[in-house]
């Protein structure tokens, strides 16, 4: 009987072991997991191609809201609502756009509402890279005014360095019907304001976050 009894020293040596092998254990499952861990994507520097992509989708959402306002404010002036999309079309189809109805032609004013959006999103990639660009830690104060201004700048650009000069070259048209002379500067230069603010007032839906995944020990 006394050969089997085992001494305490054996007893805790083997306890001493035990707890080798456990913390051993728990060492290599660290790096295990270590070497299992996928780091979050961190874009180095400023994130171009997201802001674009984000502005191309901002973009959408400000030229509905402009088309919606001006909309809206022709109705209020008691004018044709889809009076701006005709005279938009007379670009690619010329004096007879402006005769074009709801009845009649109400497929090719869909169309017309279409492109009109379509233009938004295109302006809206460079429109939104150079507010975040300069603005991503601003206060909205600051990104307002740069919205501002890019509107305006915008407004300027479309309207007298652009239409004006390449309506009448590509298409034979009256030149009282051109765009530049059928929508009243004041209301061009507010829609590509609308255009803009919307873009200001959604910029937190466009902002990069990195995704982070949740460990199991954060989740419980």
């Amino acid at each position: 009987m006394s050969g089997d009894t085992q001494s305490p020293g054996d007893a805790d040596s083997k306890q001493r072991e035990l707890e080798d092998l456990e913390a051993r254990m728990r060492r290599l499952e660290d790096e295990l997991a270590d070497g299992q861990r996928v780091e979050p994507f961190r874009p180095s520097g400023y994130y171009t191609a997201y802001y674009a992509t984000a502005g191309f989708f901002l973009g959408m959402v400000g030229a509905l809201i402009s088309l919606l306002f001006n909309v809206i404010g022709s109705l209020i002036f008691k004018q044709d609502a889809l009076q701006l999309i005709r005279v938009y079309l007379t670009f690619p189809l010329g004096d007879q756009a402006l005769n074009f109805t709801a009845e009649e032609n109400g497929l090719v004013l869909a169309i017309g509402c279409c492109l009109y959006i379509a233009t938004g999103m295109l302006l809206g990639v460079p429109f939104f890279v150079i507010l975040t660009r300069y603005t991503q830690n601003a206060t909205f104060a600051k990104r307002f005014l740069l919205g501002t201004i890019l509107s305006l700048v915008l407004w300027v650009v479309n309207f007298y360095l652009i239409l004006l000069w390449l309506q009448p070259v590509l298409i034979d048209m009256d030149p009282d019907n051109l765009i530049v002379r059928q929508v009243p500067p004041w209301v061009a230069a507010l829609t590509h304001l609308v255009y803009g603010w919307t873009m200001v007032l959604l910029y937190p839906l466009g902002e990069f976050v990195p995704y982070q995944r949740l460990t199991e020990q954060t989740a419980e």
